[in-house]
């Protein structure tokens, strides 16, 4: 289903199918000024710089800057946090906070149009049989639900990671519609996101949601299927961009080794009788690698050939080149030059190697290395939809009603799925097997996030918080601006306000004149800064009084209406 199918239940209406959006469909608009200076001065003086331990000042700006790459945010208490850690503490308390499972899904979606025949309300269908009527709402569960966990990731990178790998290596819901197999995929990238990719792609391999996307549950010897067999070299380890690669009887070698494995969407189990039996021969590419067949129906063949087969492609050094490529673009800069390939991705990918494949010495270098905080690589990425929506509800506090009012906590989660769709980042449904193109798509990389169709999306959706919210049947998600000015550190103080929240809200530093150009709205056409303070101190003294609440609350909206408008804001 579609994200605009979503927005029938919301109307508790029919659903209807609809297509999907994609980028490709979008014109460009053009980037926002300031990114377009940053890029221009990093194009005529590149960095040099490269995972050399970052020794600079450890000021606010840093903070930020790895808060908005890590972490959903950034949030003020965070920034508070960190500011009195040094950068080797930040980094590894997020790098290192212990995992603590969070709590499942449960069926949130019961409405007076539907009711799931075999799971109560408030009761986990995750081992509920497949059940095709309750099957689309069990998957926009595990959607909302996981959205709510980028919400509440607190200061641990593993949801950044999770949607990391979940772009890397996707199963598009909309293709493999069975809701509690879906989430079971979701949880094993949760669990793994900081851990083994080797051992990770072991288990995505065999992982039902994985099988039956790509096919695997169909493959036999009499009839291979190659689409998991291009996929993992073409997408997952190897990539297609060298000069010479794999070849097409690499992968007709491939998917003759996959055969045999099978799922019935809870687990995955092996039919020897449909496995090749015969050997497996890997070109040139692979050091002409042979992997024996078993000759005869063995019942054990399928795991000895798929260690053998994974060993094969991790054997290659592009398998280490390639994923610390598809790290650097998410992280920290679209375009890898001969300069940063030569200074951070060879000497990461050769980290990477080092420890056999484990995520987090790779990670744990390159965000405490001079590369990464080097000020060019600052506020120089489009911020992501997922960025936009979930940053947004966490740096203004907005709570959800959560186990108060299940249904209306899965359907403002749902809403929020629905406000990323239309700007073309739907957790869970990239548009294809290769992710979202705007991590892949050269030369325009991130900048597709921003396009004719997408960049009123934008707008649309900071208005809609700022003044009217997203509702519920029974609550409201919207940003309270008194609320929100109160956690600044003087918010009676027009320059500190104007300061503090820029420097949350802007991926880029604003000169003083783009400042002051705030300060009519706040202080609505009156000539001097303190009748912003008046207004303020009178409020916080009386927060009972309708009148002078409504009179602050207006000016902030206003002010909040401007500055989410401003190009900044797309900046991460």
């Amino acid at each position: 289903m579609s994200h605009l199918d979503r927005r029938t239940f919301l109307a508790l209406g029919k659903k209807t199918a609809r297509p999907t959006q994609t980028i490709t469909d979008q014109t460009l608009v053009p980037i926002p000024v300031a990114l377009e200076a940053q890029m221009a001065a990093r194009a005529e003086n590149p960095p040099t710089s490269g995972l050399a331990p970052y020794s600079g000042p450890w000021t606010k700006s840093e903070v930020l800057h790895l808060l908005r790459r890590t972490l959903f945010g950034p949030v003020k208490a965070d920034v508070d946090y960190f500011m009195g850690k040094s950068m080797l503490d930040a980094v590894n308390e997020i790098l290192y906070t212990p995992y603590t499972p969070p709590p499942e899904p449960v069926n949130d979606y019961n409405n007076p149009n539907y009711t799931d025949p075999t799971v109560p309300f408030g009761q986990s269908f995750l081992n509920a049989p497949y059940e095709p009527g309750a099957e689309f709402y069990r998957l926009e569960s595990v959607r909302a639900w996981w959205i709510r966990q980028m919400m509440d990731s607190g200061r641990s990178i593993r949801e950044k990671m999770t949607l990391f790998w979940y772009n890397h290596i996707p199963v598009q819901f909309s293709e493999a519609p069975f809701g509690s197999m879906l989430y079971r995929y979701n949880k094993l990238y949760r669990e793994q996101a900081l851990g083994n990719f080797k051992t990770m792609m072991r288990a995505i391999t065999l992982d039902p949601a994985m099988l039956i996307y790509l096919n695997g549950y169909l493959n036999s010897a009499s009839a291979p299927d190659e689409n998991y067999a291009r996929e993992i070299q073409e997408l997952f380890v190897i990539g297609k961009d060298l000069p010479d690669h794999f070849t097409e009887d690499d992968v007709k070698a491939a998917a003759r080794l996959l055969t045999g494995w099978r799922t019935d969407g809870f687990t995955t189990f092996f039919f020897p009788t449909e496995h090749d039996l015969g050997d497996k021969q890997f070109s040139a590419f692979y050091g002409n690698r042979l992997i024996k067949g078993p000759g005869q129906v063995d019942p054990n063949a399928g795991n000895v050939e798929l260690d053998a087969f994974l060993d094969m492609l991790f054997d290659h050094p592009e398998a280490a080149r390639y994923v610390c490529r598809k790290l650097y673009r998410f992280f920290v800069y679209h375009e890898i030059d001969a300069q940063t390939e030569q200074n951070v991705i060879e000497p990461l990918a050769q980290i990477f190697r080092n420890n056999n494949y484990d995520i987090l010495p790779v990670l744990d270098v390159l965000f405490k290395s001079e590369h990464f905080f080097d000020v060019l690589n600052r506020g120089a990425m489009i911020k992501s939809p997922v960025d936009m929506v979930v940053g947004l509800f966490k740096l203004f506090g907005i709570n959800l009603p959560g186990n108060a009012d299940l249904l209306d906590n899965f359907a403002i989660s749902l809403q929020m799925g629905v406000r990323m769709a239309d700007m073309l980042q739907q957790p869970g449904d990239p548009p294809n097997v290769a992710g979202w193109q705007a991590y892949y798509q050269k030369p325009f990389l991130d900048k597709l996030w921003i396009n004719t169709a997408t960049l009123p999306e934008r707008g649309r959706f900071t208005d809609t918080m700022v003044f009217a919210g997203i509702f519920g049947f029974n609550n409201r998600a919207v940003i309270d601006p008194l609320a929100w000015a109160s956690t600044l550190s003087d918010p009676a103080d027009l320059n500190t306000l104007i300061d503090e929240s820029l420097e949350l809200l802007f991926g880029l530093p604003v000169s003083q004149t783009v400042k002051n150009s705030f300060k009519p709205i706040l202080l609505s056409g009156l000539p001097n800064d303190s009748y912003w303070t008046i207004a303020w101190e009178l409020w916080e003294a009386n927060p009972g009084d309708q009148m002078l609440a409504g009179a602050v609350r207006t000016r902030l909206q206003a002010y909040l209406y401007r500055v989410l408008q401003i190009e900044e804001t797309h900046l991460i």
